[in-house]
């Protein structure tokens, strides 16, 4: 497999530090708002990947943390009469409910800031001692840009660049020495939460919260650092900066994704554009959504509205219709479930696994690796029309197995204000098809009509009802 890395500007194979083993930390929510579908879509990148490296036969230790101290969290805790921990906590159980309806599997570990405030204290103390950072009297610690080799090259510019237009990405601060030099440890202001320091109490600044939670729990030198291609520079620009100067190994490839927008602009709280991904869960099927994502490269900017999840509501129906119509004609299918390294076994289609693992090992391109799932839907209808119902089962086996690689399950009730669970649906379905072959038309109407009340539609086709959710 070949990921592109920011570092580099180049795709690169996957040379993991330990064979068979992926470590990779990911930039997970500051914790004071409900996130927005931008939140949702960065998160299923890395869920994706994850699931594909596992399937594909590594062991991958996930770690995504939270940001719970910041200044928007003691804004917002100010304003509302309330504890920095308990706005923090409010919002970080959005985060994860909304992320579990997507269907985003938890990570290995999800640190919280405040948890390692030791470590970070330790490794400002380190790059003090290495004259890569300076005390500023009343103020704080700051790192010295300066000191660390090519700084800027993760962002793909030079010193001189960044500073043209530091004005415009970095805080102004005049105890500064260089307007890039960026803030370790934030003096303490009156009635902020505040942690005891040889430089006096204070917070810890955004960007050396990641290096040492990523370091505290991976080690010093792991395979992959992810998050948003907003978080580039500054951010993961300093992380790298400050472990390049410790002489720290730190991230061996960097990875990016690309930014959501609705109606062309970047989808972002400072915008007040977004729209809070439980809307967007509440409106269409969660896997409507996990698949306009997938339709999309990752370090593409993606649009996202209602026409596009409508589009894609409509292909997963197509997913199920297919899955449906197969078990209805008497396919049975092969296992679905994926499990480690089980990439090349006998009861799935070798064509299709084949273009869905190019596709997925050039740089995860999903809509290649998704168009090859949808061939196998259009082959899996034309067997089963022409009656080869070991061809149908062995390619609807193959969809339903391609799709849970890549987080997409099959074959589950919408959500979006649709009445009626599956199994009540298949029950009505099965009774209105009794009623019609007992030629009880009335009944068969009775039952239609039901089903249509929940919002149901069936279409008889020659190998036995299909129903769809309208």
């Amino acid at each position: 497999m070949q990921l592109y890395d920011t570092m580099t500007r180049s795709k690169v194979a996957m040379h993991t530090l330990v064979p068979d083993r992926v470590s990779m930390y990911v930039c997970g929510p500051t914790v004071y708002d409900l996130p927005h579908l931008g939140h949702g879509r960065t998160a299923l990148t890395y869920d994706v990947l994850r699931r594909y490296l596992r399937w594909t036969g590594y062991r991958v230790t996930m770690v995504a943390n939270v940001t719970d101290i910041d200044d928007n969290i003691i804004g917002r805790a100010n304003r509302e009469g309330r504890t920095e921990p308990e706005v923090a906590a409010e919002y970080l159980g959005h985060y994860v409910d909304q992320l579990d309806r997507l269907g985003i599997e938890h990570p290995d570990r999800r640190p919280k800031a405040t948890e390692f405030i030791e470590g970070m204290i330790e490794t400002i103390r380190e790059l003090i001692g290495v004259g890569a950072a300076y005390v500023a009297e009343g103020r704080g610690v700051y790192f010295d840009v300066t000191s660390a080799p090519d700084y800027g090259r993760l962002a793909g510019r030079d010193l001189q660049q960044l500073l043209e237009d530091a004005g415009q990405r970095v805080e102004v601060d005049q105890a500064k020495r260089s307007p890039l030099d960026f803030a370790l440890w934030k003096a303490a202001k009156p009635g902020e939460p505040a942690w005891d320091t040889p430089w006096g109490p204070g917070r810890p600044g955004w960007h050396t919260e990641c290096v040492s939670m990523s370091m505290s729990i991976l080690g010093e030198t792991f395979d992959i650092h992810g998050g948003g291609d907003d978080l580039t520079f500054p951010h993961h620009q300093n992380e790298q900066a400050q472990a390049a100067a410790a002489g720290h190994g730190f991230a061996r490839l960097w990875m990016h994704s690309a930014m959501l927008n609705v109606s062309g602009e970047k989808m972002s709280k400072s915008l007040g554009n977004f729209t809070t991904l439980a809307e967007a869960l509440d409106a269409y099927d969660p896997r409507a959504v996990r698949l306009s994502v997938l339709q999309t490269h990752y370090r593409s900017t993606m649009e996202m509205g209602p026409e596009s999840l409508a589009q894609t509501a409509e292909a997963v129906k197509r997913l199920d219709a297919m899955v449906r119509r197969a078990t209805a004609a008497g396919v049975e299918l092969g296992p679905t479930t994926p499990t480690t390294g089980d990439t090349d076994i006998d009861h799935l289609d070798a064509d299709t696994v084949a273009r869905f693992r190019e596709a997925m090992d050039d740089d995860m391109s999903t809509p290649g690796a998704i168009d090859a799932v949808f061939g196998a839907v259009r082959n899996a209808n034309s067997a089963l029309d022409d009656g080869r119902l070991e061809d149908a089962a062995r390619l609807a086996t193959t969809v339903v197995l391609l799709c849970s690689v890549v987080g997409l399950e099959i074959g589950e009730p919408e959500a979006g204000g649709s009445a009626g669970d599956g199994a009540q649906i298949e029950g009505l379905v099965a009774s209105r098809q009794q009623a019609r072959s007992d030629r009880d038309f009335a009944a068969a109407d009775a039952i239609r009509d039901e089903l249509a009340a929940l919002g149901v539609v069936v279409e008889d086709t020659g190998s036995g009802p299909v129903w769809h959710r309208v």
